[in-house]
């Protein structure tokens, strides 16, 4: 039975889960310290407000989650992760006063720092979806 557990694939799963579903509860309960970041790069989302469009973000992230504790939902996980990120990454583009120090790619301020910080997050995701592929393939 131990040899079926793969520890090295939950020493990855676990704390993505953690991440994901936290800062995702975070935002469904409008604590999450990152919602008026989010709040200046939505705004110009179609049909809902930018506040709603922090809570169905949330809800994203703990499906995220969710999805990376189950081997046979991974590909979900890490499309729904790609997605997350592409929207994540935005203040970097469109609002570099903000994430910049004086606009210095080379000085990021917290929030910089905090968006910058997901690239781990997503090579991490990437090493679990490599191991799902490859037990699929065999």
């Amino acid at each position: 039975m131990l040899k079926r557990f793969n520890t090295n694939d939950y020493l990855i799963r676990v704390p993505l889960f953690i991440i994901f579903f936290w800062f995702g509860i975070l935002k469904v309960l409008k604590m999450s310290p990152a919602t008026e970041l989010i709040i200046d790069t939505v705004f110009w989302m179609p049909l809902l407000s930018a506040e709603n469009w922090v809570v169905i973000i949330g809800y994203w992230e703990m499906a995220i989650g969710l999805c990376f504790l189950n081997k046979k939902t991974t590909l979900i996980a890490v499309i729904l992760m790609f997605l997350q990120m592409s929207g994540t990454f935005l203040p970097l583009v469109i609002l570099p006063e903000i994430t910049f120090q004086n606009s210095n790619p080379f000085l990021p301020t917290l929030e910089g720092q905090y968006i910058i910080k997901n690239i781990i997050i997503i090579t991490a995701a990437l090493i679990i979806g490599r191991s799902y592929l490859k037990i699929k393939i065999r």
